[in-house]
Formats: C-alpha cells, structure tokens, sequence
C-alpha cells in the first residue's frame, strides 16, 4: 500500500473556493484561500527542484543522509556540488 494512498480522499485543490450566504439576495462573492499563507522561513528565497527515480535510489539516498545524519536535502545539494565541479562550474553550496 502506498504511503499517499489516503491522499484520495483529500480535496484535489489547496484553493477551495468558500462562498459567503448573504441575506440580500446580492451575488455570492467567491473567497479563495489561496495565497493568503507565507511559506517557510527554510523555503523563502529558494526553488525547489524535483525529479523521479527509481524506489532504489529513494531507498538508497534515504539510507545513506540518515547514516551520516544528514538531511535528504542537504545531501542532494552536496551532491549538485559536486557534479558542478565535475562540470567545471562553481559550487553554489546549500
């Protein structure tokens, strides 16, 4: 069973519209909820970069940044560093 299965049952859209009952038989104004949320403090000012891998890989880069008590992402960033270097360019660090 997937760890995501009951995500199903959740709304697809963070942004549900919620509608207001007037007592005026006025139109119903849509309030969005969207947007009104900062994120983060650790994601200001940062972009997220995602891609798939195999369930060996996950397994493998899980294992290893908990081994060396390493977060996954500060794992991956050392290892952008070092395919930066590979390439010639510089090192951005975390």
């Amino acid at each position: 069973m997937s760890r995501f299965a009951n995500l199903a049952d959740k709304p697809k859209s963070a942004a549900q519209t919620v509608r207001v009952a007037l007592a005026t038989p006025e139109p119903l104004e849509p309030i969005t909820t969207a947007g009104s949320a900062q994120p983060p403090s650790s994601r200001v000012g940062r972009k997220a970069i995602a891609a798939y891998f195999s369930p060996e890989m996950s397994t493998a880069m899980h294992v290893c940044a908990r081994k060396h008590g390493l977060s996954l992402q500060a794992l991956m960033a050392e290892a952008f560093d070092d395919v930066l270097r590979k390439y010639g360019e510089s090192p951005i660090g975390f």
